[in-house]
């Protein structure tokens, strides 16, 4: 339920804060005193359209936020985790900004959403009814809502959907596979001749880079060998060189040691002697490592040999590679190397179409075989709700001034869709020798308003909606017909939270809380603002709605009596 709605800078609303209650809640005013403004905001929290034009003070952004209570681990919760948003135990936090320069951003628990995440949350929050969304019962989907949700087919449904999700994943894997068998067949002769020029190449990963090295070097041997020349000389190739150098230092550092160490008289390892000899060691350990690197770079210089049919080779090898990955448009011989296996599979799966095909084929029928079995579940059901329904809908209507009402629910077998294989239509007919029509072609706005209102009735509780807010849904209605409508609205308030526009005192007097919308004009501008009337105060405002005078005696005389009824 809504606990409490906050709307700023918003319209004729600077800013008011209200805190609702469960049970049913009456919202009254004055034609034009704002109630319409602020069921607007709450629209825009269901993720209606923003209208820019609706904020008050371009100078700050509007905000308009509500906070519900939530069931914990149900199906608000669960949304929320998909979502991967934060959780806040018990409650769910819904915000709607709007600034000056056009921006629209939406928010649940403080996290920046879409706003069809926002809009997914809400719905299942809060359902808005005015004489607008009449047109909502003659909504197919609406209608099959209603008695899947009597049925209490939500497992059902839940289970059907994941069997009819495998059947069209099923039959696409067959049909998908068909066709790609129908076209390849068209094109085997080509396929098989490219797969065939791929296959010839043997080609292997990281073929080309080698080969490009390989190329390099032989077409630059004579340059690479002076280089290399370059660096033996001063190793070892040329007089003096780092050996011979590196070998006399040695060889000079141990007989240095070994005259320091008799100049002391001893050879205590920790004079100099030891230190100077460790030195020496480490000539001799460099010279040993420089003598590797010589001896490497000669077997590098001794393997190149100009070799005039290899680079040739090479070069015609590369070539291949280069006009292959060119024509298939592609980069390296990997990405040929795939292109070759793809090409085996699909032609692999040529020749065993026929058995490829047959599988797909038999596991496409398996899976709508069992999603029939449940779309059959769900139509029984169906058909044995919607004969209740017509019933009850009929005997909760005919109190409402519709003593005539006859309603039927016309089921018809279809094929297979997200939701079963029933169409649906709601018929009615409000006079007598009338056919049953769709309740679009023959019920006035009034009579819509009034089955609506006896549909959510009946569904208040089966359809799991924690709120639900009814906007002069009495518009048109008085006498008796309203004081039914006032105790029906009462009742489904000992259900859910209901929160009712009305004009109608006798609909007012049933409240478990009252507000009321008034405005006020300052020096600059009107402002709307809204309050909580105490028990003192209910008296006055329904005087004020039946006569225009909070203070006639005989029409407060009148609310208290309308009080005293509503609340025996």
């Amino acid at each position: 339920m809504i606990r409490s709605l906050h709307i700023s800078n918003y319209a004729l609303i600077s800013r008011i804060d209200i805190d609702f209650s469960s049970g049913l809640n009456i919202i009254t005013g004055e034609t034009g005193a704002g109630k319409s403004i602020i069921l607007g905001a709450l629209g825009l929290l269901l993720g209606g359209r923003a209208d820019l034009k609706a904020v008050r003070d371009s100078g700050k952004k509007s905000v308009i936020e509500a906070n519900f209570a939530i069931d914990v681990h149900g199906t608000i919760e669960r949304l929320i985790r998909e979502a991967e948003l934060d959780m806040l135990p018990g409650e769910c936090i819904l915000r709607r900004e709007l600034s000056p320069g056009g921006r629209s951003r939406a928010f649940i628990n403080d996290t920046p959403v879409s706003l069809s995440t926002l809009r997914d949350v809400a719905m299942r929050l809060v359902d808005i009814h005015s004489q607008h969304q009449n047109l909502l019962i003659s909504d197919p989907a609406y209608q099959l809502r209603i008695i899947d949700s009597l049925a209490g087919n939500g497992a059902l449904l839940d289970e059907y959907r994941a069997a009819y999700h495998a059947y069209r994943k099923a039959l696409k894997a067959y049909t998908d596979t068909r066709e790609s068998i129908r076209r390849s067949r068209s094109d085997a002769e080509y396929l098989q001749f490219q797969y065939d020029k791929l296959a010839e190449m043997n080609l292997t990963a990281g073929e080309q880079e080698k080969l490009e090295r390989e190329r390099d070097i032989l077409g630059n041997i004579t340059e690479i060998k002076a280089r290399v020349k370059a660096v033996l000389g001063p190793l070892g190739d040329y007089e003096g060189n780092a050996l011979a150098r590196l070998s006399e230092a040695a060889s000079a550092c141990e007989s240095l040691a070994s005259g320091v160490g008799e100049s002391d008289g001893d050879e205590d390892e920790d004079g100099h002697g030891a230190g100077l000899r460790s030195l020496a060691e480490r000539l001799q350990s460099a010279r040993i490592e420089i003598r590797d690197i010589a001896d490497s770079l000669q077997a590098f210089d001794n393997s190149l040999q100009a070799d005039p049919g290899r680079l040739e080779e090479v070069e015609e090898r590369l070539s291949e590679l280069y006009s292959l990955e060119m024509k298939h448009h592609v980069d390296s011989p990997e990405a040929l190397i795939a292109l070759r296996d793809r090409l085996g599979s699909q032609l692999r799966e040529l020749n065993n179409s026929e058995d490829v095909l047959a599988e797909l084929e038999t596991k496409a029928r398996r899976a709508k075989k069992e999603a029939v079995v449940l779309a059959n579940k769900l139509s029984d059901s169906r058909v044995k709700t919607a004969g209740e329904f017509a019933e009850l809908l009929k005997t909760r209507a005919m109190p409402l001034g519709m003593p005539n009402l006859r309603s039927e629910v016309a089921l018809t077998r279809d094929k297979l869709g997200p939701d079963g294989c029933d169409r649906i239509e709601f018929l009615f007919a409000f006079n007598k020798n009338q056919a049953l029509t769709p309740v679009g072609n023959t019920a006035s706005g009034g009579e819509i308003s009034r089955l609506m209102l006896c549909i959510k009735s009946i569904v208040a509780e089966s359809m799991e909606l924690p709120s639900i807010i009814f906007d002069e849904v009495d518009t048109g209605v008085s006498g008796d017909i309203a004081q039914r409508m006032a105790e029906m609205m009462s009742s489904i308030g000992r259900k859910i939270q209901v929160i009712t526009i009305t004009h109608l005192p006798g609909v007012a007097a049933h409240g478990h809380k009252h507000f009321k919308v008034y405005k006020e004009d300052d020096a600059d501008a009107t402002h709307t603002y809204i309050r909580a009337l105490s028990e003192a105060e209910r008296p006055g405002e329904l005087a004020l709605m039946l006569s225009g005078s909070s203070t006639d005696e005989a029409a407060l005389a009148n609310a208290k009596a309308l009080l005293k009824k509503a609340k025996a």
